[in-house]
């Protein structure tokens, strides 16, 4: 039964997360940020790998909308497998890991910090070899994450990106909205009926698409993660600026698309119309975002929180493909919850 899943549990968990990281690591982060403010980053440079990896996507685009800092993500394996690292003078170096054990991340942020630049983890696990090497650390206080799928631990640290994000930011209009959205999630999470209906629709295709732009591409980059994790759907992410320029030749009845396009976005218009050539061509689609029949609707928020609602009708479709597709979304075939690549 429902009730009974551990991930199903998570993913209702998140809007007490999110309350809770609010309430917890709101003086810290405004704390390194004017620490970072003095020393002047010129850019940012992420490692993080897996779930982990689509919330460092979404800190290449929440640094450039709110401090117009550019944003790389680092190769780790530059670090570890070919005696390599970067050089460094002028970055921040983020570490972004659930569990803060994978070497090649912890390696990465631990030789920015021997060269002398600032470093920050964002980890769930404080103690973590990873919060270790850091100078400073936003933990996340999500609890323990027993799901192997990443659920509450990456809206949480889409949450921790976007706190610094804000604090960070010349203005302060890009804090707008943080205090509700553990009410939007929490709202959010009612689209559960809706995509337990999708689920059944999807769960005999083939192949996917799973397409965003802007704030939202590491929204399709996750969602698509899910499906291929927790319902073993061949599941592709891909902007829709990129699958215009080729990939939008396979569109027609064999190929659904999922379209991630929140109200009020600055690609809202770009996305509709790409959803309605998809449908011209014959594509089932499903709009997560928009009100209109057979869609997971979202509620309105500024465009820099969206991503921490927009993945919670992603991670329920998931869920309900997997059991659609007779698997077991607590034990997922193939994996384990930590990760250690080199």
């Amino acid at each position: 039964p429902m009730s009974r899943s551990v991930l199903r549990s998570e993913i209702a968990e998140q809007p007490d997360v999110l309350a809770r990281l609010l309430v917890r690591e709101g003086p810290n982060v405004r704390r390194i940020a004017r620490a970072l403010r003095r020393r002047d980053p010129r850019f940012v440079l992420i490692a993080a790998r897996g779930t982990s990896d689509n919330a460092a996507r979404y800190a290449q685009y929440a640094l450039g909308l709110a401090c117009r800092l550019p944003v790389a993500l680092a190769g780790p394996s530059l670090v570890t497998l070919y005696d390599s690292p970067p050089r460094l003078k002028g970055a921040l170096v983020i570490g972004i890991s659930q569990s803060g054990r994978s070497p090649d991340v912890v390696e990465t942020v631990a030789s920015a910090r021997r060269e002398g630049v600032p470093t920050l983890a964002i980890v769930n696990d404080p103690e973590s070899p990873l919060a270790r090497a850091a100078a400073d650390v936003i933990p996340l206080h999500a609890g323990v994450e027993r799901s192997i799928a990443a659920t509450k631990t990456y809206t949480a640290q889409l949450l921790a990106v976007a706190l610094l994000a804000s604090a960070l930011a010349p203005s302060r209009r890009h804090a707008e909205g943080l205090g509700a959205l553990p009410d939007a999630v929490a709202e959010t999470l009612g689209v559960e009926g809706a995509a337990r209906r999708a689920a059944a629709r999807i769960a005999k295709a083939a192949r996917l698409v799973v397409l965003s732009r802007g704030l939202n591409y590491p929204t399709a980059h996750e969602i698509a993660l899910k499906l291929k994790e927790l319902a073993l759907l061949d599941a592709e992410a891909l902007s829709g600026a990129d699958f215009r320029h080729g990939p939008i030749a396979l569109a027609g009845p064999g190929l659904p698309a999922v379209v991630v396009s929140p109200p009020g976005t600055a690609t809202g218009d770009d996305l509709a119309a790409l959803a309605a050539e998809l449908e011209r061509r014959g594509s089932p689609v499903l709009l997560v975002g928009p009100r209109r029949r057979g869609s997971l609707p979202l509620p309105r928020l500024p465009e820099l929180l969206s991503p921490i609602v927009a993945v919670v009708p992603g991670q329920l479709l998931a869920f309900h493909a997997s059991r659609a597709r007779g698997l077991d979304p607590d034990a997922p075939r193939g994996i384990s919850k930590v990760t250690e690549t080199r």
